[in-house]
């Protein structure tokens, strides 16, 4: 089985994966900004731009993995945006030398503007749309966001880590308990779909109207994990785009009111994973060169503060609609 950290995935595995399903690469390896999984585009002899993606080995069964190609593939089959790996004889799912892999068309385009209501309301469409073909079955073999994947087992890694300043384990971790609580007594089930599951603007490719790529963290959740992150700015902003949002992707798909309250919990488990999957994966090579400020003094203290803000947030009223403040729901 291949390791975990990529150490056998050479240059010459990389090319001779490809060239295995009959694609000759014509152009050298761009890397591309990935993380979990090793990314690449590249000109093929037909001229066509084509991207690789080699999934990081022992993080998903094969049974996750073809999961998530299908859900790609059912949302492109409804005229949904959705970049979506390509077939071959063996299937979407590829395999070389023990590493999973997939080839995906190479879709060009800029960030969308997450403060621009016009392109808000063509996400909450498209988002309302997903969802509308994502409620027709669960997922088998995919995760679920659960307190224990967002903060336990997080929480657990940050603790067991050595990256962290010794002069700032009480005050951080102190922070980290005070959140957690809370995020436990205000964090409740509500029903559950198959999500894109991290729908960030970086997700985003942006030109005349969105395309969703990387479905790597699709899993079951609440609707409002998908919406969200589309959030930015200070209360008045959020409330003026959530309305937005809510108000488009109810063109497709029924919003469940009660889910608001789970903005500021998702948020802040989103926060603790981050850091937790930073600290997890920091054996890698790859991540202390991309993310050297990972072992500074100045981001754990940066983030000691940004957690008190966020149990500050946690304590407010959750965000509500305007036609709710206005007493028309």
């Amino acid at each position: 089985m291949a390791e975990f950290n990529f150490a056998a995935l050479s240059p010459d595995v990389i090319l001779d994966a490809i060239e295995s399903v009959g694609i000759e690469v014509a152009s050298g390896l761009l890397p591309l900004n990935s993380y979990e999984n090793r990314v690449y585009q590249f000109i093929a002899s037909d001229n066509k731009r084509y991207v690789v993606k080699f999934y990081r080995p022992q993080r998903w069964t094969k049974q996750q993995l073809i999961e998530e190609h299908e859900f790609a593939h059912e949302l492109a089959n409804h005229d949904i945006p959705v970049v979506a790996p390509l077939n071959f004889s063996a299937g979407s799912l590829l395999e070389y030398q023990s590493y999973y892999f997939a080839l995906y068309p190479s879709v060009g385009g800029r960030q969308f503007e997450v403060d621009n209501l016009e392109q808000l309301e063509w996400m909450g469409r498209f988002i309302g749309r997903i969802h509308q073909v994502a409620q027709g079955k669960d997922f088998e073999f995919r995760p679920k966001i659960t307190l224990d994947a967002y903060l336990n087992e997080p929480g657990d890694v940050l603790r067991n880590s050595q990256i962290i300043p010794v002069n700032l384990h009480e005050a951080f971790f102190t922070i980290v308990d005070m959140v957690i609580n809370q995020v436990r007594e205000q964090f409740s089930e509500h029903h559950c779909i198959r999500l894109h599951g991290d729908c960030h603007p970086g997700n985003i490719l942006w030109r005349d109207g969105p395309s969703f790529v990387d479905l790597d963290d699709c899993r079951m959740g609440p609707a409002i994990q998908d919406l969200w992150m589309m959030l930015s700015g200070d209360r008045q902003e959020q409330l003026l785009q959530l309305d937005t949002l809510v108000e488009a992707y109810s063109e497709y798909c029924d919003f469940d009111h009660s889910q608001l309250t789970l903005i500021e919990p998702l948020r802040a488990m989103r926060m603790i994973h981050y850091m937790g999957w930073l600290a997890n994966r920091w054996h890698d090579p790859a991540f202390p060169a991309a993310f050297p400020w990972f072992a500074t003094q100045q981001y754990w203290e940066q983030q000691i503060l940004a957690l008190k803000e966020q149990f500050a947030a946690l304590q407010e009223p959750p965000l509500t609609l305007m036609s709710q403040i206005n007493g028309n729901c």
